[in-house]
């Protein structure tokens, strides 16, 4: 099975979002550099962003979402983002009318069977959560095995958390990455077990 890896850009503060959902500055990074980061061109970081998030998404098979990822997005157009193969959508809800069946979404109840249709789709490719609510429910769960953040230097005050609510202490190993670059510091943790 693949690693399971809760992942997103972060600001210093731990938010993932101001309180109206958006991103503000927090993507920034993902812009301002001189390094196509995919095809479309939109995305440009530093080299060493490049180095070390091309890779990172190369190996991932499937990320884990919530439905309120999926409804922000229009569920990226029935195409996963990133070139990732599969989105498992974690929800209590249908996918949308008029949804195409085709699309490599599968909509699940539950972040236990979201994370082990997941690993059931990813095989050996990792398998990304995204942070906030959902991410948060596969760490209290013991499903997540490495947290990546991408911090930002912004501070939000308040907003979307990106540990969600979780309530109990979680320990994680020292960073095993630790990478400077433009306008963001790349950052790995191991979940201890």
């Amino acid at each position: 099975m693949g690693k399971v890896v809760m992942y997103s850009s972060v600001s210093v503060d731990g938010f993932i979002a101001d309180e109206n959902d958006q991103p503000g500055p927090l993507f920034d990074w993902l812009t301002c550099g001189d390094v196509p980061l995919d095809e479309s061109g939109a995305l440009k970081v530093s080299q060493t962003s490049y180095d070390y998030i091309r890779p990172y998404w190369d190996a991932i098979g499937v990320t884990i979402a919530g439905r309120h990822v999926f409804d922000m997005t229009d569920g990226w157009n029935g195409k996963p983002p990133s070139g990732i193969d599969h989105v498992v959508v974690v929800t209590h809800r249908p996918a949308p009318e008029g949804w195409d069946p085709e699309a490599p979404f599968h909509f699940v109840e539950g972040i236990e069977a979201a994370v082990a249709k997941a690993q059931e789709l990813a095989g050996d490719r990792l398998v990304e959560v995204a942070a906030g609510d959902v991410g948060g429910q596969a760490l209290a769960a013991g499903l997540v095995d490495e947290v990546r953040m991408d911090v930002v230097p912004v501070v939000f005050g308040s907003g979307k958390r990106y540990f969600g609510s979780v309530h109990a202490q979680h320990l994680l190993e020292d960073p095993d990455v630790v990478i400077q670059a433009d306008r963001v510091l790349h950052l790995r943790y191991q979940v201890r077990r």
